[in-house]
């Protein structure tokens, strides 16, 4: 495969934006789960099983915070091309499967079930193997992203469009968490006291992305060519 192929540079902005999402979505699960770290008994009979391992729940959300923050790095790289973005990457997947799966187990065990940790981890592991399938030597000579192949506009319209998806998944966040974080018929919706802040960051992301999107396709870039077949 060329590395000037259209099919090697959709991948590359598959890879970029599965990264980039996967970081957000652990980041947001971490940051999250502060509310039962800190008082578990404080949500009913469904939360009140995780205080004998409160200690557990507060390092899943350091662990979180931190791997979202790696991943959030690994993307960076990707977008930048340095020789060492793919292991980065790689690592930051392996070490959020295995803290999330973790989270799930122990989650089930004592309360029965996980939601919304399985959704971020199901999403880790399939940008993990998406990212494992990259390295099929074929693929790969296409793929490369140690290569620095996303340094130039191709790489920044994935940081774009990927900045967007993030921004609208954290806007959708409290809706989408309704069902996981509302523990009393017709009580409250806990995922969305927070949504000031998320929406204010969730905000600012689409600005930014669309903004950074529309000086790449102003007219006389380099976009269009580049992202053609060579």
């Amino acid at each position: 495969m060329s590395t000037n192929s259209f099919f090697a540079k959709f991948l590359r902005f598959i890879g970029i934006a599965l990264m980039g999402l996967t970081a957000a979505f652990t980041l947001l699960g971490g940051a999250g789960t502060t509310c039962v770290a800190i008082n578990p008994t404080g949500f009913g009979e469904s939360m009140a099983p995780l205080a004998k391992f409160q200690w557990l729940y507060v390092l899943f959300v350091l662990a979180g915070i931190a791997i979202g923050i790696w991943g959030i790095r690994a993307t960076i790289k990707l977008v930048r091309g340095t020789s060492d973005s793919y292991l980065t990457s790689i690592k930051a997947l392996v070490a959020g499967a295995v803290v999330g799966g973790l989270h799930i187990y122990m989650s089930r065990m004592l309360r029965g079930k996980s939601m919304p940790v399985d959704a971020v981890v199901y999403t880790t592991i399939l940008t993990l193997v998406i990212f494992l399938i990259f390295r099929i030597p074929g693929i790969w000579r296409g793929v490369n992203f140690d290569k620095g192949l996303n340094s130039g506009d191709t790489g920044r319209l994935a940081a774009s469009i990927t900045l967007i998806l993030v921004g609208v998944s954290v806007l959708a966040m409290p809706f989408m968490m309704t069902k996981t974080h509302t523990f009393v018929a017709g009580g409250i919706n806990w995922a969305a006291t927070w949504s000031l802040p998320l929406n204010l960051i969730g905000f600012l992301l689409i600005v930014g992305g669309l903004g950074w999107l529309t000086l790449l396709l102003w007219p006389n870039r380099r976009i269009a060519t580049e992202l053609l077949p060579a």
